[in-house]
């Protein structure tokens, strides 16, 4: 797999401390919500790593929901169609819900479930994205933490895949773009 990466980005360290610090921000920023519920909710697949990093540094009481929401299917481009295929098992009404995201590239899936959560009344949304692309069309999403700027590259690593390939990478690269062109 290595072999297939034009270029590191961000090193499996980097990742680490910056996780690290968002965490820490987390559970400052959250230190008098804890009685209310913290859900934080990973996206998946691709942002379930990040989760699992994410929860193991926020030193509050957290819990942990998944959803599946694709707009991708096995390409290098969003299709435009966003679907729910794994809703939340956890009641969020009344409690803080932090959307766990891997990337925010188009932003069309992540506007879609921000929509779809405050549907569902929590005491507050925030989003927590590792990567935000920097991509002239994106959808205008407040995201309290970021955890890097990534160019407009196809990326891997870290939970970001291509094909469901790359995701146990752990650093983020460039994949060649021979491989998905």
């Amino acid at each position: 797999m290595h072999e297939d990466i034009e270029e590191v980005l961000f090193t499996e360290d980097e990742l680490a401390r910056r996780v690290e610090e968002i965490g820490a921000a987390i559970t400052r920023d959250y230190a008098d919500a804890a009685q209310e519920g913290i859900v934080l909710v990973s996206v998946l697949r691709g942002a379930a790593i990040f989760m699992a990093d994410l929860a193991r540094a926020i030193k509050l009481p957290v819990e942990m929901d998944y959803m599946a929401i694709s707009s991708y299917g096995n390409g290098a481009k969003s299709s435009g169609v966003v679907r729910i295929l794994k809703d939340l098992s956890s009641e969020i009404e009344g409690r803080h819900v932090i959307v766990a995201e891997d990337i925010l590239d188009s932003g069309l899936t992540l506007s879609y479930l921000l929509k779809n959560l405050a549907s569902r009344h929590p005491a507050s949304i925030a989003v927590a994205t590792l990567l935000r692309k920097k991509t002239r069309a994106q959808a205008d999403i407040d995201c309290r933490y970021i955890g890097f700027e990534c160019p407009d590259q196809f990326i891997v690593g870290y939970g970001l895949d291509y094909a469901e390939r790359y995701r146990n990478l752990p650093y983020i690269g460039v994949l060649k773009p021979e491989l998905y062109s």
